[in-house]
């Protein structure tokens, strides 16, 4: 299965049969509570929040709204507030997490924190995007725009996984991965297109499973088929990727923000590699952002 867009996801989380719980660390933020509390109303999480209670109940307050007692917990510190979420976590008392009022630096060091973090052993940590683009026939997923910088070859092995292991978390059997550069063919001068060819090559011999991973292709030739074609392209994956890997973190951050500001695409974003989904948006996400993010971390915290 694929999910067109939002909206199907949206309604295969609204038919969950149980809530996921959802711990919000330094959540006395207005902008952030309004998104988990949309996500509430529509039956798909159930909100735990950390951090400073007067502020967190001043918030409350104001959005006339309230959070049972005992899913508040009062800690004033960020570094501990972000400790406490996590722990939760670790404890089974939520499913994933969120970032609220807090830089997203001192929410990753407790994340990653050997002794009592949500990190995984020898893994790595990447930036998880969907965008519903006008114009494509399905959700698009372009990575990594937002995490690992300039990944190796074995990185860009990692943000596959990490991704692939997502998707099908959420129903997808078999994502189908385009390796990104500007031309289709390798080329001994552009590092990204021998590394997009053995990313495939580790595809083919097993190395990583449960998708198909071309590459290098094009972003015109992955997602037009017709366009493939015409160049000659002998491809499984053009005209229906799901997934379009960057060659570095600009590009992957300018091919999203041009889905975004220009297409109008809406998206969602996360942290994946880690033991659970980790909502982690900018200061600047509206508040549908959020949402979504939240709706496809509850999708993927399985």
């Amino acid at each position: 299965m694929v999910f067109h867009n939002f909206d199907e996801l949206i309604d295969k989380v609204k038919g969950a049969p149980t809530r996921k719980r959802m711990a919000v660390a330094v959540a006395g933020d207005k902008h952030t509570l309004e998104a988990v509390l949309h996500a509430r109303k529509e039956g798909i999480i159930v909100p735990v929040l950390v951090g400073d209670k007067p502020v967190i109940m001043d918030v409350l307050k104001e959005l006339l709204e309230s959070v049972p007692e005992e899913d508040i917990y009062h800690i004033a510190d960020e570094r501990e507030a972000c400790e406490k979420a996590v722990s939760l976590v670790k404890e089974g008392k939520a499913d994933f997490l969120m970032k609220g009022k807090v830089d997203t630096g001192v929410i990753l060091k407790a994340v990653v924190n050997k002794e009592n973090g949500l990190g995984k052993e020898g893994g790595i940590m990447s930036h998880f995007t969907m965008f519903d683009v006008p114009g494509y026939h399905k959700i698009l997923l372009p990575v990594d725009g937002g995490m690992v910088t300039y990944p190796t070859l074995e990185q860009k092995k990692g943000i596959i996984e990490n991704t692939v292991e997502t998707l099908r978390s959420m129903g997808y059997d078999c994502p189908k991965v385009g390796v990104l550069a500007c031309i289709e063919k390798v080329n001994p001068k552009m590092p990204e297109t021998i590394e997009a060819r053995e990313l495939q090559e580790m595809n083919e011999r097993g190395e990583i499973k449960n998708c198909i991973v071309e590459g290098p292709i094009s972003y015109d030739c992955a997602v037009d088929e017709e366009i493939a074609r015409f160049k000659g392209l002998d491809s499984k994956i053009a005209g229906d990727v799901d997934v379009l890997v960057a060659p570095n973190i600009h590009a992957g951050n300018i091919m999203g923000k041009m889905l975004a500001c220009t297409c109008k695409a809406r998206l969602a974003g996360f942290i994946v590699g880690a033991k659970c989904p980790i909502v982690l948006t900018s200061r600047g996400s509206s508040a549908e952002e959020k949402y979504l993010s939240i709706v496809v971390s509850a999708a993927a915290a399985n």
